[in-house]
């Protein structure tokens, strides 16, 4: 039996714990991504080998970065990190969708906090690949304005580029950050701690605001103007989402959490539309929910995506599926008359003139 076939047999956490050990002591064989100058992407002050990534939630410690660097990603997510350590929401909390290729966690930001990830985060090797961290706040704080400053002062020096945390379903009140005053007085608070780490640090650290895939269009027009008027680099959508399709036929449908996979495809797929649409594509925009294939990736990049990442489909497919997806995108760009990934960025949205 195959080590990853061997890890499907666990029960979902206990396989997702098992599969970082094996990855942290070399058990799992690395894959050299597609080395192709066609995926090649500068974007957000930064040059990705390739446009696909690992999103957050996998390592949320840092344990394993630079081993999922040998896995052919582009670049890796760690985190979600809070300032303090936190167990999470009670177990069981990950749910395998299987007849869905779908997952619903409800884990709660469980993590070692920031001491713990970032003595692992300062032993990943730029050389290998794009590291970002993803800040998010403790369950229990009183002031979620503080948590994220604090955050970012403690990964500046170290990530490629920061991302906000501001769309788990699983922090109670979490999702509220993203109503428009709420937003403004958290990115006015972290636009004030960015300048000041800019001047201490003397480098200029890319900031994304990572949003949920349950938007009216309203609160989508609201974020995109204020992320615009703050000057943000670049934004992610989307996080899982609360809602159930009818479609979903597996036992655990009904189980509360976040919603990944397959069946967040389309929804996930609409809203970066709309940021991209409200954003005029001025800014880089990160696509994740449901990709498992190629032409998942190439319709998030059609769709504006820069960069793509993904999660769930690890679960089902194996790391395998990276290589498989650069391999596809490469053919469908070329398929379709590009000679550069960067090109077919937003070409299914058209733009306001």
């Amino acid at each position: 039996m195959s080590l990853m076939r061997l890890i499907r047999c666990l029960p979902p956490e206990a396989a997702h714990n098992f599969g970082l050990w094996a990855l942290r002591r070399g058990l799992v064989p690395s894959a050299a991504p597609l080395e192709s100058d066609v995926l090649k992407v500068k974007t957000l002050g930064l040059t990705f080998a390739n446009p696909i990534g690992l999103a957050a939630g996998f390592d949320k410690n840092a344990v394993a970065v630079n081993a999922l660097f040998g896995q052919g990603f582009g670049f890796v997510e760690a985190g979600t990190v809070t300032p303090l350590a936190q167990s999470g929401n009670s177990k069981p909390r990950i749910f395998r969708l299987t007849h869905d290729d779908a997952v619903i966690n409800r884990l709660g930001f469980n993590n070692h906090g920031l001491g713990p990830y970032l003595k692992h985060f300062k032993q990943i090797d730029k050389n290998c690949g794009i590291a970002g961290a993803n800040i998010g706040k403790n369950k229990t704080s009183t002031d979620a304005v503080a948590d994220y400053v604090t955050g970012m002062q403690a990964v500046y020096p170290y990530a490629d580029y920061i991302t906000i945390n501001i769309s788990s379903p699983n922090t109670q009140g979490l999702r509220s950050l993203q109503q428009r005053e709420a937003l403004e007085q958290l990115l006015s608070a972290l636009d004030k701690t960015h300048g000041e780490c800019v001047q201490r640090y003397g480098m200029n650290v890319p900031v994304l605001l990572k949003v949920a895939p349950d938007l009216s269009e309203i609160e989508i027009e609201d974020i995109a103007e204020v992320v615009m008027a703050f000057g943000l680099d670049g934004m992610i959508v989307s996080n899982t989402t609360i809602g159930r399709p009818s479609s979903l036929r597996s036992h655990h449908a009904a189980e509360t959490g976040g919603l990944s996979g397959k069946p967040l495809f389309q929804l996930a797929t609409e809203t970066l539309k709309a940021f991209y649409f409200h954003t005029e594509g001025k800014i880089p925009l990160i696509g994740v929910g449901g990709v498992s294939t190629a032409h998942d990736a190439y319709t998030k990049i059609r769709a504006g995506a820069t960069l793509v990442q993904l999660y769930t489909a690890l679960v089902y497919q194996g790391f395998g599926v990276v290589r498989q997806i650069q391999k596809g995108l490469v053919e469908l760009l070329a398929r379709d008359g590009f000679s550069h990934v960067q090109q077919a960025v937003g070409a299914d949205v058209p733009l306001p003139s």
